[in-house]
C-alpha cells in the first residue's frame, strides 16, 4: 500500500479530530483543505466566513491566491461525498456517552432560510424565509436536530427545492415539500435507530395534518406547536378554539387559578419562571383521545402572544385507558412542557451559532458545494462538543424533572443516562483553552468554539420543568 504524504497538522486538538475524518479523503490536498477549512470557520473573523476569508486572503484580488483558489477546489470540484463526512461526524458523537443522545430527549425539526441573490444558485428562488421573516430571494434548508437539557448538535440537513426548478413543476416526481422532507428526516434518525422521546417542531409542522399522521404511523411520540387561531367545528355554545378553553378554565389569580397548573422552568443561568399550563378537554382534544392540547403561558389573563405556546400531543396522558395501551411512555403537564422548552435549543442557539460559524456566507452555486459547506460548518459546530468530552470536562446535568409534592398528573421521565455513566456540566472557554496543547492559533480557535457554546448555555433549560402544581 502507498503510504499516505502527510498534511500540515490543525493546532491541538482539531487535528486529533480531523485524523477521525482522513479515511473518507483519497488525495493529500481533500485532507489539507479539510483541516484548513475547520480552521477559518473556527478561528474568530472580522469578516464573513466567505472562501477569501477563510483562506485570509482580501475579498476580491484575494480570491485568486493559492489559499482561496485550493478552498475553492476542496469545496466545488473535489470527489468527496458530504453524507459520508456527516455519517463520521455523527460517529463520533454517538458513540461518546457524554455526547450520545438518549430516551429523553427530542428531535427538532425546523428550516432555516438564506438569503442569496441571483438566479443561478441551485435552490434558490423567491419564498418565504422565516428567520428574517418575510419572502424574498434565497436558500431555504430543512434540518434535524437532537437535544436534551445538556447537549444538542444538527443531524441531517437537506435543502428545500422550489417547483420552478423541475419540469413539471409540484407535479414533478422529483419535488418535496418541506414537510415531506422532513418526515423523511424523522424516518432516517428512526431507521438509524436514534432515540429521542418526542418530535418537537413549530405551527408549520403542528397545523398539518399529514405530518401528524406520518409520525404517528411512524410509531413516535411527538409535541407540535400549534397557531393561537387554531380552532375545530364545534357546535354553538361550545368551545371551538384553544383560546376559549384558556378563557373558560377559571382563571382569577395565582392563589385561584382554576383549571391552571402552575409549572416551573429553571434555566442554567439560575433563574426561575413561573408558567401555567392548562390541558384542553374540547373538540378533537382529550385525556382519553388520540391528541391531546395545552395552553402554556406566562399569563393565563392575558395570554401573551410571545409568551404563550398552544401545544398538541400524542404522548397518552398519565393513568388513562390510553397509557396502559400506547407503546408511548405517558406524559403529564410539566413533561409536555419540558419537551417542547427544548426547541429553544433551535431557535435561540443553534440558528446563532450556525451565523456564527458562518452557514450562510457560501459563495458556491452549485449544489454539491452548498452540501458541502453545510456539512464542514456541522464538523465545526460538532467539535466543539467532541473536544470538552475529549478533555473530560463536563457537558450538562442529567435531564429530568423534580416535582411539586402531590401533583397527580406528574410523571417523572427515567433518567436517560442510566448505564451510561454521569453526564456533566458546561466548561467555560479558559477551561478548554488552558488545558490545549500550545500551538498556532489552539487557544484562539479552541476557545472560540466553545465560547459560541458558552454563550448561550446561560439561556438553556435546566433540569426541564422543575414542578407542576
Amino acid at each position: 500500500m502507498t503510504r499516505r504524504l502527510p498534511v500540515a497538522p490543525s493546532p491541538g486538538p482539531l487535528e486529533e479530530y480531523a485524523t477521525r475524518f482522513d479515511g473518507l479523503f483519497r488525495a493529500r490536498a481533500q485532507r489539507e483543505g479539510f483541516r484548513r477549512y475547520l480552521e477559518g470557520l473556527l478561528l474568530p473573523a472580522e469578516r464573513n466566513k466567505t472562501l477569501t476569508a477563510l483562506a485570509n486572503t482580501e475579498p476580491v484580488a484575494g480570491a485568486q491566491r493559492g489559499e482561496a483558489q485550493s478552498l475553492q477546489w476542496f469545496l466545488s470540484e473535489s470527489g468527496w461525498e458530504p453524507a459520508e463526512v456527516n455519517g463520521r461526524r455523527l460517529e463520533l458523537l454517538l458513540e461518546d456517552p457524554a455526547t450520545a443522545p438518549n430516551g429523553e430527549g427530542v428531535l427538532v425539526m425546523d428550516e432555516h432560510g438564506d438569503r442569496k441573490w441571483g438566479k443561478k444558485t441551485a435552490h434558490v428562488g423567491k419564498q418565504w424565509l422565516g428567520n428574517i421573516g418575510k419572502t424574498d430571494n434565497g436558500v431555504v434548508s430543512v434540518s434535524s436536530l437532537w437535544a436534551d437539557e445538556g447537549v444538542y448538535y444538527p443531524l441531517e440537513v437537506e435543502p428545500y427545492t422550489p417547483a420552478h426548478h423541475f419540469e413539471k413543476g409540484k407535479a414533478d416526481p422529483g419535488f418535496r415539500t418541506k414537510l415531506k422532507i422532513a418526515r423523511q428526516l424523522v424516518e432516517r434518525s428512526v431507521a438509524e435507530g436514534v432515540p429521542f422521546r418526542a418530535v418537537v417542531a413549530d405551527s408549520f409542522y403542528g397545523e398539518d395534518e399529514d405530518f401528524r399522521e406520518a409520525l404517528g404511523e411512524l410509531g413516535v411520540g411527538y409535541v407540535l406547536a400549534l397557531k393561537q387561531s387554531h380552532s375545530w367545528w364545534h357546535m354553538e355554545g361550545t368551545i371551538g378554539a384553544l383560546w376559549e378553553g384558556a378563557e373558560a378554565a377559571g382563571w382569577r389569580n395565582a392563589d385561584d387559578p382554576g383549571e391552571w397548573r402552575k409549572v416551573t422552568r429553571a434555566f442554567r443561568d439560575g433563574h426561575e419562571e413561573d408558567w401555567w399550563a392548562l390541558e384542553v378537554e374540547a373538540g378533537p382534544y382529550g385525556t382519553e383521545k388520540a391528541r391531546r392540547a395545552f395552553v402554556v403561558t406566562t399569563d393565563p389573563e392575558g395570554l401573551p402572544r410571545l409568551g404563550t405556546w398552544y401545544l398538541t400531543t400524542n404522548l397518552p396522558s398519565p393513568g388513562s385507558e390510553r397509557a396502559e395501551e400506547s407503546e408511548l411512555a405517558p406524559a403529564g403537564l410539566a413533561e409536555v412542557v419540558r419537551l417542547y422548552g427544548l426547541r429553544m435549543w433551535v431557535e435561540q442557539s443553534y440558528k446563532q451559532v450556525k451565523h456564527a460559524l458562518g452557514w450562510s456566507d457560501y459563495q458556491v452555486r452549485s449544489d454539491p458545494a452548498i452540501r458541502r459547506h453545510w456539512q464542514l460548518v456541522f464538523c465545526a459546530f460538532s467539535f466543539c462538543w467532541w473536544a470538552c468530552a475529549g478533555e473530560g470536562l463536563e457537558l450538562g446535568a442529567q435531564p429530568g424533572i423534580a416535582f411539586v409534592e402531590g401533583d397527580a398528573q406528574a410523571v417523572p421521565a427515567t433518567s436517560g443516562t442510566e448505564g451510561r455513566g454521569k453526564k456533566e456540566r458546561a466548561p467555560s472557554p479558559a477551561d478548554v483553552a488552558a488545558s490545549a496543547e500550545a500551538g498556532k492559533g489552539v487557544a484562539g480557535a479552541l476557545r472560540n468554539a466553545v465560547a459560541l457554546l458558552e454563550s448561550v448555555y446561560r439561556q438553556a433549560p435546566a433540569d426541564g420543568a422543575k414542578g407542576a402544581a
